[in-house]
């Protein structure tokens, strides 16, 4: 069956006369009567009773316009979707954050991919380690995940996107709190917040290594399972914790954030995806990513 064929049915039962039908649908009359004959040639059915001036249904034809109708919304319902599809607006992805990430970026990056793709379904799984999001990758837990490299990137595509300098967080009365900037060696002696074994991230290797490449042991006082508990910890006089300024974003009170010198140093962030996935929707919400990142 000829879709246009509906559609011409469907145009003269509602105007019920053959010239404004063919008007309508900017065809020549003869083209609509001619569709209209095969139309219900096919069926085997008269749909329409013809007159001089007029054009009624027959029992047989207004049932059928009420199943055209359906079949013709369907129709065109399949074809808008299936053209959304292509240009990568439908479709359901779940990202998963890094901490500093869940805190600082994932309000503002939510509503950016809820604005740009409306017609993805987002889910979110934040406070994710590295290491835990590209196993989630891998067993397609999730679809995109915003990390701190490095990992493991078999079968990943990893993008970096930006650095994050690491900046000591300090009780307000700590001694280093009036500082300006705070160069490792000053760190010495003082009590470290971390992250559970478990739980350490390539930010703790990072530190750890430029403490003792600055000839200074980690003192290592309470281990935590979230950032923001390492965090509030530190507000509580019960130690120093060094994060990336993403961090900052808790505004704990009794904190305060200092840069750190001598060396500086900083953290990646990164947009990472298997390798295999091609579809436009994911590709476009990575490109909105890395805008909004």
């Amino acid at each position: 069956m000829d879709v246009r064929h509906l559609r011409y049915f469907v145009a003269v039962a509602e105007e019920q006369h053959f010239t404004r039908a063919a008007k309508r649908l900017t065809i020549a009359q003869a083209t609509l009567s001619a569709g209209i004959q095969r139309l219900e040639t096919e069926l085997n059915v008269q749909l329409l009773q013809r007159s001089t001036r007029t054009v009624t249904l027959t029992p047989a034809g207004r049932f059928y316009l009420e199943r055209a109708h359906l079949i013709l919304r369907d129709i065109d319902d399949a074809s808008d979707n299936a053209r959304r599809v292509a240009a990568g607006s439908v479709g359901r992805l779940v990202v998963g954050c890094v901490e500093s990430v869940t805190y600082a970026l994932l309000p503002t990056l939510s509503r950016a991919l809820a604005s740009q793709l409306p017609a993805v379904d987002f889910a979110y799984r934040g406070e994710m380690l590295a290491s835990d999001q590209a196993v989630a990758l891998r067993d397609g837990a999730i679809d995109i995940a915003v990390l701190r490299p490095p990992v493991d990137d078999f079968g990943l595509t990893v993008i970096p996107v930006r650095r994050d300098r690491l900046l000591v967080a300090l009780p307000r009365g700590h001694h280093l709190a009036s500082a300006p900037r705070v160069r490792w060696k000053q760190l010495a002696g003082s009590d470290l917040i971390v992250h559970s074994a478990d739980r350490r991230s390539v930010i703790f290797d990072v530190v750890t290594g430029l403490m003792h490449d600055s000839g200074i042991e980690p003192d290592i006082s309470h281990e935590v399972g979230e950032i923001s508990t390492l965090i509030t910890l530190v507000a509580g006089g019960l130690g120093i914790a060094v994060v990336p300024e993403p961090a900052t974003t808790l505004k704990v009170d009794g904190v305060v954030y200092r840069p750190l010198v001598a060396p500086a140093a900083t953290v990646d962030l990164a947009i990472a995806h298997q390798n295999d996935r091609r579809e436009a929707y994911l590709t476009r919400a990575v490109e909105t990513i890395r805008r909004i990142v």
